[in-house]
């Protein structure tokens, strides 16, 4: 299956899109109410019989009173799925005022999230859920791609042919002819898994300033808070030299794109890099190294 295909997509719009099933746990939380929800009865009325996730403002209608979330009003080309009348600008205020009145689960419970929460307490809990859904890492394409970590990581492996690696050292050969034809490129080697958690290893070539250098640096799979309990190393080098980097990995929350432009990684120019290759300047070869740690609490 191409990267990016229709059967991952959407899943913000419904956690159930990968067969993840849909649950409530008992738990105190200070942004939502546990326990109690709305009746079930309204929560069928409310779902949206395309994406069957629960509607809220605005709700469009179609003249025969079939309902439809404002997301999938757009897939389906402005016709009722139901009945295939078109659907027009026709919204549902009364079915809108309940969606208001009432508490509904957070959209990502599939992921973990406890919460429920009223209407527009809702909305912006979810901008931000820890429990969202991440996008995929893969640098190099725009990947449409989002899921929980377990799913990205398969998806990571069987769509974009992505190395798997199971430890917390590493060693990476890269070897590229024809460097000076390279101006802007990104690589992402590989992905390891070191306690328990994964982390991507990327390679980049791009111009700071007028100079073309190469950058690597390690991305964290999970979120902020949890990439700061880890420290990392890499060096890179060849014909007897070496340069070193120590820092901590970058949450995939932050785009590869993100990370390369706050320099956040270590920086080699090409220049330099021939001159690790050895040689007669014509060919890249550089050894990549390092390791991951547990910084101590």
């Amino acid at each position: 299956m191409a990267p990016g295909g229709n059967v991952y997509e959407d899943v913000t719009e419904s956690c159930t899109d990968y067969g993840v099933k849909s649950s409530l746990r008992s738990c105190g939380s200070a942004s939502g109410r546990l326990g109690m929800t709305s009746n079930s009865g309204v929560h069928e009325l409310l779902k949206c019989p395309v994406c069957v996730t629960v509607m809220y403002p605005p709700i469009h209608q179609c003249p025969n009173g079939h309902t439809i979330c404002v997301v999938c009003k757009t897939k389906v080309q402005n016709v009722c799925p139901m009945c295939r009348e078109e659907l027009g600008n026709i919204r549902c205020l009364a079915l809108e005022k309940v969606a208001e009145s009432i508490e509904l689960p957070c959209k990502y419970s599939c992921y973990g999230c406890q919460d429920i929460l009223p209407y527009h307490s809702r909305i912006r809990h979810e901008k931000n859920c820890k429990h969202r859904g991440y996008n995929c890492p893969y640098a190099g394409v725009e990947c449409p791609v989002t899921g929980n970590i377990p799913f990205i990581v398969a998806h990571l492996k069987a769509d974009h042919n992505v190395d798997m690696h199971d430890g917390c050292s590493f060693n990476h050969r890269y070897v590229k002819p024809n460097p000076h034809e390279i101006e802007n490129a990104t690589w992402m080697l590989t992905v390891f898994n070191c306690f328990g958690y994964q982390f991507c290893l990327h390679f980049e070539a791009f111009h700071l300033g007028t100079t073309p250098v190469y950058m690597a640096f390690l991305r964290f799979m999970g979120d902020e808070n949890d990439a700061n309990k880890f420290s990392y190393s890499l060096e890179v080098g060849g014909n007897g030299r070496k340069m070193k980097w120590q820092g901590i990995p970058r949450s995939i929350r932050d785009s590869h794109k993100t990370v390369r432009d706050s320099l956040d990684g270590l920086i080699i120019t090409r220049n330099v890099a021939l001159f690790f290759s050895g040689g007669d300047g014509q060919e890249l070869k550089l050894k990549v190294s390092g390791r991951i740690w547990k910084e101590q609490c």
